[in-house]
């Protein structure tokens, strides 16, 4: 009978495992990209024909194994998968990915430390990653050239690149964006004395300087001052590579960067700034373990996030007048319209459900024809409103206790 209990006991165990599988969406969603670690991986091992390869013999050796470059290759994977660790905890694929990097390392002797090769999906000809360059990525990895979105308004809320919406306590300058091509910060401030309500008052973005392309370019909006110039008093730079133009002067700027196929449009709606973005993917994830901190990438950092809708005040007369004025801004019931809400109980101040409005104004700018506009704020429940729905880890733990307990018992 020993040998019956134990076949159950594990046939159970492997549904489990199946379940745990099926599961993990849930937990890591659209954020963890581990198929571009591989895609990347495999375009830069490609054209490897010996010792030279992608590193050259300067590619930090290989200790007598494999080759400089498919070394070189090997430990760009490793990087890559580094900067996806903290999207993609709990994903199979993504460890099984970090286990067959260290089992190749091994088995080529490759050093842990040495060159990695360089994505070549952003080089052109003039050495500026333009949207023929992109494209050319695009082929390389076998994906359409896909652009992401990213919109920050109003207390602040941050609709990221994911699709993740949060809205976030956060005052002081924060990092929006940090990657190899571009650096966007937004300062939030306090609306007035006392009051714990916060706007966003000063938007500062840096161009970094890429080769012979575009020399770095700083451009600076603040409170009732959104300049349709940069701070050095220019319209254009670079060959026109950077530009800013105007639709309302001294509240609004469109900021184009050609050699990366980027859009930027700053905002002042009431008395709030706000932005919003479409980057090719290429170019969002296109940074080092040291630029993890970026609202647009991962949103608001946990210990800031705020429920939303948010507190109600006293009398529930404010709350249905908020609700029936933003609704008549904002007929869909969605993250927009949640935030305009969210925004005017907040501030008491009717001038504050304008950011919201001008944020979906701005998103039908930026986002993608195939985008998801109207993104759906979460379904709550009677006396959950507002309460985080059950965290999948917690799904998670409980399973591999019974997995285990299921495992001692097949081995008893």
């Amino acid at each position: 009978m020993a040998p019956q209990c134990s076949a159950s006991a594990w046939k159970r165990s492997i549904l489990l495992v199946v379940l745990l599988v099926q599961l993990s969406p849930l937990e890591v969603g659209a954020s963890c990209r581990i198929l571009r670690c591989n895609s990347e991986f495999v375009a830069a091992t490609l054209d490897l024909g010996g010792a030279g390869g992608v590193g050259g013999a300067a590619g930090g050796g290989a200790g007598g194994g494999g080759a400089a470059g498919y070394c070189s290759a090997l430990r760009s994977y490793a990087l890559c998968t580094r900067r996806m660790g903290r999207a993609c905890r709990g994903d199979l694929a993504y460890h099984s990915a970090v286990q067959g990097i260290e089992d190749l390392l091994l088995q080529n002797r490759c050093p842990r430390a040495g060159p990695t090769s360089q994505p070549r999906p952003l080089a052109s000809e003039d050495g500026c990653p333009f949207q023929q360059g992109l494209l050319a990525a695009a082929a390389n990895t076998g994906r359409p050239l896909e652009y992401l979105h990213c919109g920050v308004f109003g207390d602040p809320h941050v609709r990221t690149f994911s699709d993740d919406f949060h809205s976030c306590a956060v005052q002081g300058a924060w990092p929006l964006i940090d990657n190899d091509f571009l650096y966007v910060q937004a300062t939030s401030s306090p609306v007035r004395a006392g009051s714990h309500a916060t706007a966003l008052t000063k938007i500062t973005v840096i161009f970094k300087g890429w080769r012979q392309c575009v020399d770095e370019q700083l451009y600076q909006a603040e409170l009732d001052h959104v300049p349709a110039a940069f701070a050095d008093g220019s319209v254009a730079s670079g060959e026109r590579r950077l530009t800013v133009r105007t639709q309302s002067a001294g509240r609004h700027a469109e900021i184009r960067a050609a050699h990366i196929d980027t859009l930027l449009v700053v905002r002042q709606s009431g008395r709030s700034l706000g932005l919003s973005v479409r980057v090719p993917r290429a170019v969002v994830e296109a940074f080092g373990a040291a630029q993890d901190l970026q609202l647009c990438v991962w949103g608001c950092p946990t210990s800031q996030r705020l429920s939303t809708p948010t507190p109600l005040p006293s009398g529930g007369g404010a709350s249905a007048g908020a609700r029936a004025h933003c609704t008549a801004l904002l007929p869909i019931p969605d993250i927009y319209q949640q935030a305009c809400v969210f925004d005017l109980l907040a501030a008491g101040d009717f001038n504050a459900s304008l950011a919201a409005v001008a944020a979906l104004q701005d998103a039908r700018t930026t986002a993608s024809s195939t985008h998801t506009l109207h993104l759906m704020p979460p379904r709550t429940t009677a006396g959950t409103q507002g309460a985080p729905p059950p965290p999948p880890r917690l799904l998670w733990l409980l399973l591999l206790a019974l997995l285990g307990s299921l495992m001692v018992e097949g081995g008893a």
